[in-house]
């Protein structure tokens, strides 16, 4: 008999089974840290408790699940140890992190890293100054749409030279718009990509987060050519508007560059 949690086909009608089901469990694990049921994880990923049950057996075994003194399961210390040494450990992260503390140091607002991630960025680092800022959404590990923040529209800028690039990678889907700034189209987002490519850089007016103001900058940190991501300086608009942070590009471009900022 074939073990719940060896590899198999899916199931009919795209029914995850085995591994599917394990890896699906994992995933919605994450999104409760406070706990979730037995009863509610399997009305989320639409398995039978039983096997929901065996999945999470077979995820505590391996300590990637635990339960709390409610019965509720949740994410176990040997899955978190493992993501934070991997994420530690990264190439990337290791470079970014002295970067980021002397921007945060220098502005008092929120920095980011991120890299692209089909439609949406991804946040593999942040760091708030110790007091005086406003804490944003983003974390570490979440997502916002690429063609809503500084940090996308400079990648995409890269990874979509031609408005039919565009007009491809947006498709059938709508582009989505969080504030009434977010770019709405695909002749506006082709336009905007261009401005980006023109100038270096790009920026956020109130598009992703209403009253927040974005530049952002490539990154590279593995790679003398390749950019591996950007690096963005996030505030208030009444604080940090956006006109002072690029008239200090030539500092945040030596900051990121690894060396001593112009005078």
């Amino acid at each position: 008999m074939t073990d719940d949690v060896e590899i198999e086909a899916a199931g009919p009608e795209g029914r995850l089974v085995g591994s599917d089901r394990v890896l699906a469990v994992l995933a919605e694990l994450a999104k409760h840290p406070q706990g979730i049921g037995l009863d509610d994880m399997a009305r989320a990923v639409a398995s039978a408790k039983p096997t929901v049950h065996r999945a999470l057996a077979a995820l505590r075994r391996a300590g990637f699940a635990a339960q709390d003194g409610y019965g509720r399961y949740v994410l176990g210390d040997e899955f978190l140890r493992l993501a934070f040494a991997h994420h530690e450990a990264r190439p990337d992260h290791i470079r970014v992190q002295p970067i980021l503390t002397r921007l945060c140091e220098r502005y008092g607002e929120t920095v980011h890293y991120a890299v692209l991630d089909g439609r949406d960025v991804v946040y593999r680092a942040k760091l708030d100054p110790s007091v005086g800022a406003v804490r944003l959404t983003s974390v570490v590990g979440g997502r916002n749409p690429a063609h809503c923040t500084a940090v996308g529209k400079l990648m995409l800028a890269a990874a979509l030279p031609t408005e039919q690039a565009v007009r491809d990678w947006v498709g059938d889907q709508p582009l989505t718009t969080p504030t009434d700034r977010s770019i709405a189209t695909v002749e506006d987002l082709h336009a905007e990509l261009a401005r980006v490519r023109e100038r270096g850089y790009s920026v956020e007016d109130g598009e992703n987060e209403p009253g927040v103001n974005c530049l952002a900058v490539p990154a590279y940190l593995t790679s003398p050519t390749a950019p591996s991501g950007a690096i963005s300086i996030s505030g208030l608009a009444y604080r940090t508007p956006v006109q002072k942070l690029v008239d200090d590009l030539p500092a945040i471009r030596a900051i990121v560059a690894g060396r001593t900022e112009p005078r």
